[in-house]
This record gives C-alpha cells, structure tokens and sequence, in this order.
C-alpha cells in the first residue's frame, strides 16, 4: 500500500457536498463500505447519522460542531489551496475503487472539476454517479456487458481517438477532442461492448443503474449482498 491517508482493500463511498440523499450513502455503501467526507460533507453525514471513517480537504466547510463531534484522528487537512477538496481525497485514498456521490448536482464548476480530476489521477478507479447518471474514466480497453439499447456516452477531456464494437455509431475513424468532436448520446446496439483508446483521455458516461456493468468493467469486485 502506498502512503495514502485511507488505505483500504475494498471499495470507498466518497461523499461530497452536492445532491445528496441517505438512501444514495447507504446503497453505495452496500458496495464500497469505506466511508470518507470530503470536507463540509462530513456534516451531511453527521446529519444522517453517519460518521465518516476519514474527513479529507483543506477543512474550511466543515462546521465547528461537526468538527468537535469527529475524533481528531479522522480529520485529516491537506492545507494547499492549488487543488479542489475531490482531487485531495482522489490522491488520498488508496483502495481498489471509489464511488464517489455528491459531487454533481449542486454546482456546474464543482463538477467540471471533479472530471479534471479524474483525468488527473488516472491511476484511481473512480466513479462518479448522480441521481441519473455515472461517470469514470475510461481505461485503455473497456468491455461492457449492457443492455441493447443502453445510453452510453462519451466526452473527450482532450485529444484521443478509438474503435468500437456494439455501439449505434461506431467510433473507429474519429478524431475526438473537446473543442471539436464528441461522442454524446451514443447507444448499445448489443449487448456485448468493447471500447479501445488511444489514451486516458476518455471519459465514459452511462445511466446511474449501470454501476454493477461499470464496476465489473473496470475490474472491481464489488461487496458481497450488493444490489
């Protein structure tokens, strides 16, 4: 392991401040049981009456009333001001996943730059998800097992061509980037997916009830009883 605060060999619920509910915690919980805050969402948390097991950011949000309640152990200040509190925890958090929830809804700014992160530390297996949709990182070579006819997009954070089996509008031939080209609104036209980049400039982005499909995808085993 390396020299990460939250070091963990199962999956991590990292929750922010955006649109957020406790069925949302709890039911990614079930899969990613690790419970970290970035900053302020620790009193979200609290709130709801869970107590995160690691509170990540440069500890400006968080309340004073929450902060008392926490141990000290589990506060955890990552002072620079260069980067956002998601990119701290993303480089903090050792683990074989991230779900990450609360981090979209909230502020258009706050979630463009959790998508910069993400291409940032592509060394993290994160995934993004909201009320309606998910969001990661697209490795090298994907394979997804899906429904024909499943919503599958694709947005460029730079530079980067592909090829494509099983969907509507191959993407063999293309030239993407975010200033040019984007591959929104694409479709499963099988249910067997494969996708291959030219590098990790891809982010993928699918319906919110794809999460196992993503998960498998990506190679992470999620809990036993997950839904």
């Amino acid at each position: 392991m390396s020299g990460a605060i939250v070091q963990s060999l199962c999956g991590v619920t990292l929750v922010g401040g955006g649109e957020l509910t406790p069925a949302f915690v709890t039911d990614s919980l079930t899969i990613a049981p690790v419970l970290v805050a970035a900053d302020g969402a620790a009193d979200a948390l609290w709130a709801m009456g869970l107590q995160p097991e690691a509170v990540i950011g440069d500890l400006d949000s968080i309340s004073p009333t929450c902060r008392a309640a926490l141990p000290a152990a589990r506060l955890h200040q990552v002072a620079e001001q260069d980067t956002t509190d998601f990119d701290k925890c993303l480089r903090n958090i050792d683990a074989p996943f991230i779900i990450a929830v609360g981090f979209t809804g909230a502020r258009i700014d706050h979630a463009l730059a959790c998508f910069n992160a993400l291409v940032r530390h592509p060394e993290r297996k994160c995934l993004i998800i909201g009320p309606a949709d998910l969001c990661f990182l697209a490795p090298l070579s994907l394979h997804l097992t899906l429904p024909p006819g499943t919503r599958l997009s694709l947005f460029p954070m730079g530079p980067v061509s592909g090829r494509s089996t099983g969907l509507r509008w191959p993407i063999g031939g293309l030239r993407f980037a975010p200033q040019r080209l984007i591959g929104t609104s694409n479709e499963t036209d099988a249910g067997d997916v494969r996708l291959n980049f030219s590098n990790r400039r891809m982010l993928v982005i699918l319906p919110a009830d794809c999460l196992l499909a993503a998960l498998a995808a990506l190679g992470c085993a999620a809990e036993p009883g997950s839904p």
